[in-house]
């Protein structure tokens, strides 16, 4: 990766710090924050979320996202969206403004015009790194996690506090939070896998799986290769781990990413905070975008181990 890309990147994950710790900072709550992160993410096309997304089989973009409140278990999350200008606000639309908590395809953007969420035109979601790597592989049955298709091109890079290193990118976008009163949520967004076919989701938009938030534990949000997390149903299995086996979020983390999942080849990471403002990043790949800010003066940005 060129100097000017990785400063890049780096310059868009701080600014996706910045603004979810301001909402903090002011008294705002844990969702909040993790729903302004995840926006600055999704407006960035340097990231596969939103504006950013990588191309289907079809040479559309569908999108998937969920959040989650630790306070109360209130969570919203869509799948398989198009032209959606922030999926992000479409799902925490689901949770606030619905009796459901997962919408899907034609349904979530009916929804999504009956209360005024923002659309985009196909224009808006054309990268040209993005069309190239689709080209790459369109005419074939392969799907591709974000930027593992060609080497020579594999150089440039994507995604939040989650994503990941070495010609492997995991092309999510994702924060967690812990506010002033202890509560905790998380939240996700990701355009998926580059020439995804038969309408796919991953684990980013499955409350449990990619996204989870409970006051009484932590809250996490995950990104990878989105099978094995489900049959993992990782982020929940963090929790688990804390609530009935005791253990501390760093060593719950641990036991999912390095070991549970590694067994099932399930490559990627998570990051996650618990009630005491407990912050682990954690990852059993190359690399993983990710970040962390804390009042107690606690900050990092990195790329890689």
């Amino acid at each position: 990766m060129s100097p000017e890309l990785e400063a890049a990147y780096l310059q868009g994950l701080n600014d996706a710090l910045e603004e979810g710790y301001k909402t903090l900072a002011s008294g705002g709550e844990a969702l909040q924050a993790v729903r302004a992160a995840v926006i600055v993410l999704e407006n960035n096309i340097l990231f596969n979320a939103g504006r950013g997304s990588v191309f289907t089989k079809t040479g559309t973009h569908e999108m998937d996202a969920s959040i989650m409140d630790g306070r109360n278990l209130s969570a919203g999350a869509v799948a398989a969206v198009a032209n959606i200008r922030n999926p992000i606000e479409l799902a925490l639309g689901v949770m606030k403004k619905s009796e459901h908590v997962f919408l899907s395809g034609k349904g979530a953007e009916e929804f999504a015009r009956q209360n005024g969420i923002a659309f985009e035109p196909d224009e808006y979601f054309f990268s040209q790194f993005r069309y190239d790597q689709w080209q790459a592989i369109k005419d074939s049955d392969d799907t591709a996690l974000d930027h593992n298709i060609i080497p020579e091109i594999s150089n440039e890079k994507s995604s939040f506090a989650k994503a990941t290193e070495d010609n492997k990118k995991f092309g999510t976008v994702g924060a967690v939070a812990c506010d002033v009163h202890g509560n905790l949520a998380a939240a996700t967004s990701t355009g998926g896998m580059t020439n995804k076919q038969y309408g796919r989701i991953g684990d980013s938009p499955i409350i449990g799986i990619g996204t989870y938030a409970n006051n009484k534990t932590c809250a996490i949000s995950c990104t990878g290769h989105g099978e094995p997390f489900i049959k993992a149903v990782a982020a929940y299995d963090v929790s688990c781990l804390m609530e009935y086996k005791g253990l501390s979020l760093e060593a719950a983390m641990k036991t999912v990413v390095m070991d549970k999942l590694m067994k099932i080849d399930g490559e990627g990471g998570m990051i996650g905070v618990d009630a005491n403002g407990n912050a682990t990043l954690m990852f059993n790949s190359e690399g993983m975008y990710r970040g962390m800010k804390s009042s107690d003066g606690r900050g990092e940005v990195a790329i890689y181990k």
